[in-house]
């Protein structure tokens, strides 16, 4: 675990320059088996030593450090349980909380939504570290890398933390696409079958073929 928990000093200061978390907000952890690494509760992530993150297993017991885990390591753990995530990073992004204290879902508005599984869902409210957030996170991470937490914040999942943090650093990006296009007029959204010509599109690019040499 030595090397999660120095992840997660990483990708916290990173998600502070990014201004993605603002003084103790935010949280990440990373899975490596029945084991599960979490930011400490009250350390602001750009302040974080490897030590200050503590283990738990996957029942939510300390198995190593000193300080008390997140306060949202049910959600954690909740979203370990239903999928196959590696890595979980929460934060309280601006455009994120905008979007998540105005809408019932993110639309499809750029086809990078496809990376997040399409629209992003907005999870019902819940007060922070209960069971009802930790359920509610999880019914709209269904089938989603990402989700959007009413009145709160956003959440993304990932094979390893550099996936989870990318899909954060996309969201945050999605949302202030949308809350800026507001502002200019009523955004258009993508149909379902241009999503499906983007995907195929993926699956066959462009064929480039060496030119071949002169005799």
């Amino acid at each position: 675990m030595e090397e999660l928990r120095r992840q997660l000093c990483e990708y916290g200061r990173r998600a502070a320059d990014l201004g993605l978390v603002i003084g103790t907000s935010g949280n990440l952890s990373a899975r490596d088996g029945d084991l599960v690494a979490v930011t400490p509760s009250g350390v602001p992530l750009d302040r974080l030593r490897p030590e200050d993150c503590p283990v738990l297993d996957l029942e939510g017991f300390i198995v190593e450090g000193d300080l008390a885990p997140s306060s949202e390591t049910p959600t954690h753990l909740a979203v370990y349980a239903a999928t196959g995530a590696q890595a979980v990073v929460h934060t309280h992004s601006v455009f994120a909380t905008v979007v998540a204290s105005t809408m019932t879902e993110l639309p499809p508005i750029h086809y990078n939504s496809l990376l997040l599984g399409g629209a992003v869902r907005v999870a019902a409210y819940a007060t922070y570290g209960t069971p009802e957030l930790a359920a509610a996170v999880r019914e709209a991470l269904t089938g989603k890398q990402a989700a959007l937490m009413a009145n709160h914040g956003g959440i993304t999942i990932g094979t390893s933390l550099e996936k989870a943090f990318e899909a954060t650093r996309l969201l945050e990006w999605l949302c202030e696409v949308y809350v800026r296009a507001l502002g200019v007029g009523t955004p258009a959204v993508l149909t379902e079958a241009q999503l499906a010509d983007v995907i195929t599109r993926a699956f066959t690019p462009p064929e480039h073929p060496r030119r071949p040499p002169f005799a």
